[in-house]
């Protein structure tokens, strides 16, 4: 195609390689999702089918874009791990965050008349991304045991403190204070001895998130003897902070 003379303008678009040979994770949170929840009634301090449209929507961005391998999710935020060796969009950094960004707000459109029939969008949800670059499946681990972390401490926090807000009768401010400078030990305490809530026996994608794993399915043997293993998506609530996730899944983080 011919060049015109207005092409020049090409030149001040720089070009944005992520580095090879890393793993990248995109990192996708909810923007202003206190006012969205706010104003879409969600349950506090866990709505349980908020947390099936953030999965739905994760597990559709994965089945379109094979190279993610893992996702974790929670709350309003999402995690995806590209394996090492992807060639997505030529590792391009601004193609593969903008395009998982859109892919995925459109996705938790698509998929929000399904667990909220009664409750149309009041207007569009939004949100951001980041892509981390990490050398080494050491990165990756510590990466996803943090995120895993993080949810157990904001999910006591806020378990507790919504206990204390809808049958302790205490206001949002008294619920702060009462909670200031505590410790887990403490937080289980308050459940328990004035709410009789055994905060180990809630639903573990509270405490534990959800996780979306490519898992390799043995394929079955023919009359040729031979075989051919394929790949699905399963979503799990367990720990992924320890070793046995991860050395039943070696795949997740070949280098």
């Amino acid at each position: 195609m011919a060049g015109s003379k207005y092409a020049y303008v090409r030149n001040f678009e720089l070009p944005d390689p992520l580095l090879p040979g890393t793993f990248l994770v995109c990192r996708l949170d909810g923007h202003s999702f206190h006012r969205f929840s706010d104003e879409h009634g969600f349950s506090k301090p866990n709505d349980e089918r908020a947390l099936r449209v953030m999965d739905a929507a994760a597990q559709s961005v994965m089945e379109e874009y094979k190279d993610i391998l893992l996702s974790f999710g929670e709350s309003d935020e999402f995690s995806f791990l590209l394996r090492k060796s992807t060639q997505l969009y030529n590792r391009r950094h601004a193609k593969i965050l903008t395009t998982l960004t859109s892919y995925f707000t459109s996705c938790y459109v698509f998929h929000w008349p399904k667990h909220f029939p009664d409750t149309p969008l009041r207007y569009p949800p939004s949100f951001d991304g980041r892509i981390v670059q990490y050398p080494s499946a050491r990165e990756v681990r510590d990466y996803f045991a943090w995120r895993q972390v993080d949810t157990h401490i904001n999910n006591l926090y806020n378990t507790t403190f919504w206990a204390l807000v809808q049958q302790g009768g205490q206001s949002t401010t008294q619920a702060h204070a009462t909670l200031k400078g505590t410790f887990s030990k403490q937080k289980h305490e308050i459940l328990f001895s004035r709410f009789g809530i055994n905060y180990n026996a809630l639903p573990e994608q509270f405490k534990k998130g959800s996780v979306l794993v490519r898992e390799i399915v043995q394929g079955k043997r023919d009359k040729k003897d031979s075989s051919r293993d394929t790949m699905a998506i399963s979503l799990v609530h367990c720990d992924i902070i320890g070793d046995a996730f991860w050395d039943a899944r070696p795949h997740l983080l070949v280098e």
